[in-house]
């Protein structure tokens, strides 16, 4: 009896070394670099893609690096997202110091892609956008390259993130991993295919899941669908006071849910952002004006295909 004991004690020991050691690995080593691919490419800036470009960029890139007080893309402190430390969001204006003046096209698709810098760093808050169009990847970059100021040279900088454990842990383990970056051609949605065309834009365009699935953690940005409480809301943010807010249950269940909201209920809510009981969103949520009307309806129609989820969120705090 006495030697099992012993072994057991020795098992444990070793299992509480290794699991220290573990521990102390991700510490000190952090989020895991990678190396960047190397990716040849040219993109014409017409005006259309301009124009389309500044439209996606003010959905998906504003809400993380327009900072109010420069008025431009240099980044801020991402306190909405608090499980992954003290993170800021970079400066993507022209500066060629400090911001990406420097980078080639090939490299900003791969950002754009991976979540991957040049010099192989991986940013696990940033969006990835693996699945959006070849188009609209390159509209957005053709924005970049505009002359609008949101993105004209600025030499502001951040402080390095200081990463959660968390956030060590789960890039570690490849919970939070890089986007991959596509080998085909990758087509815009059918818009004549309602539901398909809301899919692509609740998940590839502006990315709705990412805030309202369960935890920033737990999605899964290869298959957006995988993601834990997919749609069901309860992810905890802050706001700009630093008060805990938790993201809405948008799926159509009807009595958590938004199941007893019409189309146009829905459409006042993510334009003008009053939803029906009068109130108004409340950051870091904030109206998507420059979706058009269809483009909301076509978001609508998709949500309503998404299984339902019963999780009452409790929208006081």
């Amino acid at each position: 009896m006495k030697k099992a004991f012993r072994y057991l004690l020795l098992i444990v020991s070793v299992l509480v070394v290794a699991i220290c050691g573990f521990a102390s690995f991700v510490a000190v080593r952090g989020i895991p670099k990678y190396k960047p691919q190397n990716v040849s490419l040219a993109i014409s800036a017409t005006p259309v893609r301009i124009a389309k470009g500044q439209k996606l960029a003010s959905m998906l890139c504003s809400s993380c690096h327009l900072d109010p007080k420069t008025g431009k893309f240099t980044g801020r402190q991402m306190a909405e997202a608090p499980q992954f430390g003290t993170v800021y969001s970079r400066n993507i204006t022209q500066d060629p110091v400090h911001g990406i003046g420097k980078w080639t096209d090939g490299q900003l698709v791969y950002l754009l892609r991976t979540g991957i810098k040049p010099d192989g760093t991986f940013l696990p808050v940033m969006a990835k956008l693996s699945h959006m169009s070849d188009e609209d990847i390159n509209s957005i970059i053709a924005f970049l390259h505009s002359d609008h100021p949101w993105i004209q040279a600025d030499t502001t900088q951040h402080p390095a993130s200081e990463y959660s454990f968390l956030a060590k842990f789960i890039t570690t383990i490849g919970a939070v991993k890089p986007g991959e970056f596509p080998t085909n051609v990758i087509a815009g949605p059918d818009t004549t295919d309602k539901v398909q065309w809301g899919r692509y834009i609740a998940l590839n365009q502006v990315e709705c899941y990412s805030c309202h699935s369960k935890d920033f953690t737990k999605n899964d940005y290869s298959v957006p669908e995988k993601s834990a409480g997919f749609f069901g809301g309860g992810n905890k943010m802050m706001d700009p006071a630093g008060h805990e807010i938790y993201t809405a249950n948008i799926t159509s269940d009807k009595e958590t849910g938004i199941g007893n909201w019409s189309e146009s209920d829905f459409v006042k809510a993510v334009k003008y952002g009053q939803v029906p009981s009068g109130r108004h969103l409340r950051i870091p949520m904030a109206p998507y004006a420059n979706l058009s009307d269809n483009e909301a309806r076509a978001i609508y129609a998709y949500l309503k295909t998404v299984p339902k989820i019963n999780n009452k969120v409790d929208r006081k705090l």
